[in-house]
């Protein structure tokens, strides 16, 4: 019996080259402003018109500010990006969410809540992250630009198909462990290439159990095993979450679409190329505490020490912690934090914003301290005055900014100055990613919320 990745490739394939990569039909394809330029000065110098533009859609995030977005963008390189995308959009005659328009924020936060990303469907960007849409039992993978020309010129692309495995994590998560702490674990474990070559299909009693939102958190971070992407299996969870929204399929179409939904799933004898099981029970909030997203332990631990890391991997474990400015051995715990992020398309979502306000409720933002809360977008920010958080949050002394990807990447103003340690719940550490000389420990929102008032690494569950 075929599993589910199995099912859907097999249904976009158009043709299979002898000895080569399989052409597989595109159902979506979201482009942004960093890695669309090139592709559509290709289909200009062709003279080529996109195949399927309503099954393209288009919006800036990377480059955006988040404040004053009313106003022009004044880093110039910023500016360029973003009108270029405008302007391309508009020649090709593609759907474009602009800034300030109420459907913009960041694509991989927009796709899913929009109804734009459905089960079944087979979505790619030019963007790693891509992969964040396979909560929504898709398969979602982040492409390269000549590629991202390809599906525009053909609705196509040609892949190579990859292996499957399934990660279970059954049992029960504890108090305080979100879906962020549940990928930053897998990583702790699996390395950040111990899926490569795989698309990992994740399952059990505590995916199941994840909200829409946990399992967008989840699938986002498969990029940073080495995966080529991963995704769940859509269940009740998936089709309530979808129902009634913008773009998803209404009356006739959503019952068609429903009882095809229902039929995506792994049979019970389908057979992956690699299965994997962990204990949901062994989680505990978790930080990073090295340059790559696999470097993460339990926030009580202590960082391994020299001893435990295998030969090959000690010349650069130890240039990472001193990178970092951390010790083999030391706990995190009571290190004095600079800045704390919230946000991304890990952790922008509205779900992640009730936690942070879950713990800083009723507590103050320490002085000095910088925090950046920056919803995934527009309909997020929405949400957060619908609820009464940015109540919640100002009170506490936290301001929220305007949609994009903000200091996940210095792409845009929201920069980690030099040799400052910010508290993030994006999606990577790497050096020089949050801003040259940045040093970004990677946790999820309610550990930010925790350093954020008490202005160390603190475990959010004393504040719970």
């Amino acid at each position: 019996m075929n599993t589910l990745f199995d099912k859907i490739w097999d249904a976009h394939v158009v043709q299979n080259v002898e000895d080569g990569p399989t052409q597989l039909y595109i159902d979506r394809l979201y482009c942004h402003e960093v890695t669309s330029p090139q592709a559509f000065e290709g289909m200009r110098s062709r003279g080529l018109q996109c195949l399927r533009p309503d099954h393209i859609f288009c919006m800036p995030d990377h480059n955006t500010p988040t404040h004053d977005q009313d106003k022009p963008i004044e880093d110039p390189v910023s500016k360029k990006q973003v009108d270029t995308l405008a302007k391309n959009a508009a020649d090709f005659g593609l759907a474009h969410f602009g800034m300030m328009d109420k459907k913009n924020g960041i694509i991989h936060v927009v796709g899913p809540e929009r109804g734009l990303s459905l089960p079944g469907m087979t979505i790619v960007c030019g963007d790693s992250h891509t992969s964040t849409h396979g909560a929504m039992g898709a398969v979602a993978f982040g492409i390269g630009t000549s590629e991202v020309e390809m599906v525009m010129a053909s609705q196509c692309i040609l892949q190579q198909k990859p292996k499957s495995m399934r990660i279970s994590i059954n049992g029960k998560l504890g108090k305080g462990v979100t879906a962020k702490d549940v990928a930053l674990y897998l990583m702790s474990k699996l390395t950040t290439s111990g899926a490569t070559g795989y698309f990992v299909e994740y399952a059990g009693d505590v995916v199941k159990n994840l909200s829409m939102e946990g399992r967008l958190t989840l699938c986002n971070l498969s990029i940073e095993m080495g995966a080529r992407g991963g995704f769940i299996a859509p269940d009740e969870t998936t089709f309530e979450y979808i129902k009634g929204r913008e773009y998803a399929p209404k009356g006739e179409d959503w019952d068609k679409a429903l009882a095809y939904w229902k039929t995506l799933k792994s049979g019970d004898d389908a057979v992956f190329d690699k299965e994997l099981e962990f204990d949901g029970a062994a989680i505990e909030p978790m930080v990073t505490y090295g340059t790559n997203p696999g470097m993460g332990m339990g926030i009580s631990e202590r960082i391994p020490t020299l001893d435990t890391v295998p030969e090959s991997g000690r010349v650069s474990y130890t240039k990472s912690l001193g990178y970092m400015g951390f010790e083999p051995g030391e706990q995190l715990l009571g290190k004095k934090v600079d800045y704390v992020f919230l946000g991304a398309c890990t952790n922008g979502r509205i779900e992640d914003f009730r936690a942070f306000a879950s713990i800083v409720k009723g507590r103050k933002k320490v002085e000095g301290l910088v925090a950046w809360l920056v919803p995934g977008s527009w309909m997020v920010d929405e949400q957060i005055r619908q609820e009464g958080l940015d109540k919640v949050l100002e009170e506490a002394g936290f301001a929220i900014r305007q949609p994009g990807c903000s200091a996940c990447l210095a792409m845009n103003d929201d920069k980690i100055p030099a040799g400052k340690l910010s508290v993030s719940t994006s999606n990577r550490n790497f050096e020089g990613r949050q801003g040259p000389g940045a040093r970004t420990v990677l946790a999820s929102p309610l550990v930010a919320a925790a350093a954020a008032v008490t202005g160390v690494i603190t475990d959010p569950r004393e504040l719970m």
